[in-house]
């Protein structure tokens, strides 16, 4: 019998109305406003998430560059009275502001990082928690040391940094128990010269494998001969850390800015913490591949570092945060 086009036109029909009302979501508009350029590679995290997900088409996306803090609140109601649906942003050290603002537009829905909790019924906030594959960085450099001296160099002793660098030397304190750590803070987000002048200290000291939670870092560590851990971003690809970087830990915001973007289509947009979306569980963190270290790497710690890892995403191994500022130990 054939199909007639009035019926094959009501197949359609069904067809089209039983798929998901997501399918129809119009796009929202989402904002994204940075204290540092786009390349500064914490911003580069937020802005790589939301350009794929315009790419998508699940958003319209506008964003604004080096905005200073003091510049900050007057460019955060800007784009709060420009019809916004989704603001992605910093609140570090002006938290408070950022709250006021929030409760004066509670139609808009406000993703911030901050170190302190969500605020009333639109702040959500996040923040890198990329500890745990910092831990597991910290057992592969562990390995590697002949002197039993790591170093490690960031920018600010501040809760984001510290918990790295905490769990970087408990998961080399559980390989090697006798290995010691140089830990130095160069008061800048980015200083690369800075960075590399207190890299070529601690080599001088005895160190010869580093954290390079900065940049710059990676370059005193190639220039001196050792290896090197990165730190969100890939800095073996990124940084020219080819033969020098091991591994990164790396922070990936696509599911949390996705998870909030999906809430506010659905209108359930909340006050929440979103530091579970920044975890290895639900992929907010990662370990790169290993690349020219494949084959150097010792079976026994590859293995070691595979299984804590799915340990982890499993919730049976627990990396502890612990963001009081590290010391270090020689």
């Amino acid at each position: 019998m054939k199909k007639t086009p009035f019926f094959l036109c009501s197949v359609l029909f069904i067809a089209l109305f039983c798929l998901p009302i997501s399918s129809f979501a119009e796009k929202i508009k989402v904002a994204g406003i940075y204290t540092q350029p786009i390349q500064q590679k914490w911003d580069a995290t937020l802005h790589r998430a939301l350009v794929a997900l315009a790419d998508e088409g699940e958003v319209e996306y506008v964003f604004s560059e080096k905005v200073s803090n003091t510049d900050y609140i007057r460019v955060l109601r800007e784009y709060a009275e420009s019809g916004v649906a989704l603001i992605v942003g910093e609140a570090f050290g002006i938290s408070r502001d950022v709250r006021k603002v929030a409760a004066d537009y509670p139609e808009v829905a406000f993703l911030m990082g901050d170190t302190f909790g969500p605020s009333g019924n639109n702040l959500s906030v996040f923040d890198n928690y990329i500890h745990e594959p910092c831990y597991l960085m910290g057992m592969i450099a562990a390995t590697m040391t002949k002197s039993n001296k790591i170093g490690m160099v960031g920018g600010y002793p501040i809760g984001e940094v510290n918990r790295l660098f905490n769990a970087f030397m408990a998961g080399a304190r559980s390989i090697n128990p006798e290995v010691e750590f140089k830990v130095s803070f160069i008061g800048s987000w980015y200083d690369p010269p800075k960075a590399k002048e207190f890299a070529y200290a601690q080599v001088e000291a005895g160190v010869d494998v580093m954290y390079a939670e900065r940049a710059g870092v990676v370059d005193a560590a190639r220039e001196k001969g050792i290896v090197a851990f990165g730190n969100v971003n890939d800095m073996n690809k990124e940084e020219n850390g080819e033969n020098v970087v091991v591994a990164s830990a790396l922070w990936h915001m696509e599911p949390a800015i996705g998870h909030a973007v999906k809430l506010v289509k659905a209108g359930e947009f909340k006050a929440e913490d979103y530091r579970e979306w920044t975890m290895m569980a639900k992929g907010g963190a990662s370990l790169t591949p290993y690349y020219e270290f494949e084959d150097k790497l010792p079976a026994e710690i590859k293995e070691k570092v595979a299984e804590t890892a799915a340990a982890i995403k499993a919730g049976s191994f627990v990396v502890e945060i612990d963001d009081d500022e590290p010391k270090s130990t020689f």
